[in-house]
């Protein structure tokens, strides 16, 4: 393997043309190093296409991103998907356009801001959201509940009754947790209660759902023909409070539906919990799967569309 300092220079080039033989690997600097990269500027990708004859897109994980190196370069030379790119539609275009159903979506994490879109877009597509982690305690609240001090985004409380009343009008199943596990602190081995949502001490706050929550969840878990998880239950990270988000996960992993995952701390439990290679379908993309069921064109995908390789 041959490795250049450069992004691109006549070196480069000449090396390639009069160097390299088949199997040969030439390497060189990262892109984004190169202010042009994230600029889409018409004469790196240009650049850049001179290097080669064709080009190979198989990171999904930057489609979301109208970079030269994405999207520009498919206008200077033919251009086609990867096995994992293709692997990656395929799996999610599934979920928007053909799913099996019951098709039952489990949402967790920290935070509403982060699943706005996603959350929107899922309910007119899904048959069962499930809502776990974080994200619920503004859920809760916005219904009047005291959540003590759990975590809150309290600009997104009206937000919150939106999808409420979306998921209703939708005649979509949305489902809130109906007891959760307290602690008096953040912290690895707080003591702990299981509590009803109306029972939250006000100097408390939430660290996951609860075993009522997580049995009622499991139960539509395992009656769904398709499943798409993104995001924990809870506090995961610590083991006195991993349970519910464990409970969840090996349901999933051990349904007979078409599992489709991503997500970062997603990707991580599965890790701590031995689950690996036991779903259909694993997302390498963070932050393009999600934008990717948002429903909004990826310039990296749209790319090869745009010049008929499909993917």
């Amino acid at each position: 393997m041959k490795k250049f300092d450069e992004t691109f220079s006549p070196d480069i080039k000449e090396y390639i043309e009069k160097n390299m033989q088949p199997g040969d690997i030439v390497m060189v600097e990262n892109l984004r190093f190169n202010a042009g990269e994230k600029k889409n500027d018409a004469e790196f990708a240009r650049n850049l296409a001179s290097l080669a004859d064709i080009y190979v897109d198989d990171a999904f994980g930057a489609a979301h991103r109208a970079h030269a190196s994405i999207s520009g370069i498919t206008g200077f030379l033919p251009a086609v998907s990867g096995f994992l790119m293709k692997k990656e539609v395929e799996s999610l275009g599934a979920l928007l356009e053909n799913p099996g159903r019951p098709f039952v979506a489990v949402l967790g994490g920290s935070k509403v801001s982060d699943k706005i879109l996603v959350i929107k877009n899922l309910l007119k597509i899904v048959d069962i959201l499930i809502l776990g982690g974080g994200m619920t305690y503004t859920f809760l609240k916005a219904q009047g509940y005291e959540i003590g001090r759990s975590i809150c985004e309290d600009e997104q409380l009206q937000y919150a009754l939106d999808m409420i009343e979306f998921a209703k009008n939708n005649k979509v199943k949305l489902m809130l947790p109906v007891d959760v596990i307290v602690a008096p602190q953040f912290a690895e081995n707080a003591e702990s209660r299981n509590v009803g949502i109306d029972a939250i001490p006000a100097d408390w706050e939430g660290m996951g759902i609860g075993a009522g929550t997580s049995e009622l969840y499991i139960n539509e878990i395992n009656a769904a023909k398709t499943i798409f998880w993104n995001g924990p239950m809870g506090v995961f990270e610590f083991t006195k409070f991993a349970e519910s988000t464990k409970k969840v996960a090996t349901a999933i992993a051990e349904s007979k539906a078409v599992t489709v995952v991503g997500g970062g701390d997603t990707l991580s439990a599965i890790k701590k919990f031995g689950l690996e290679g036991k779903f259909s379908h694993v997302s390498s993309g963070g932050g393009a799967s999600m934008e990717f069921l948002e429903g909004k064109e990826l310039p990296g995908v749209a790319a090869l569309l745009d010049k008929g390789n499909g993917t």
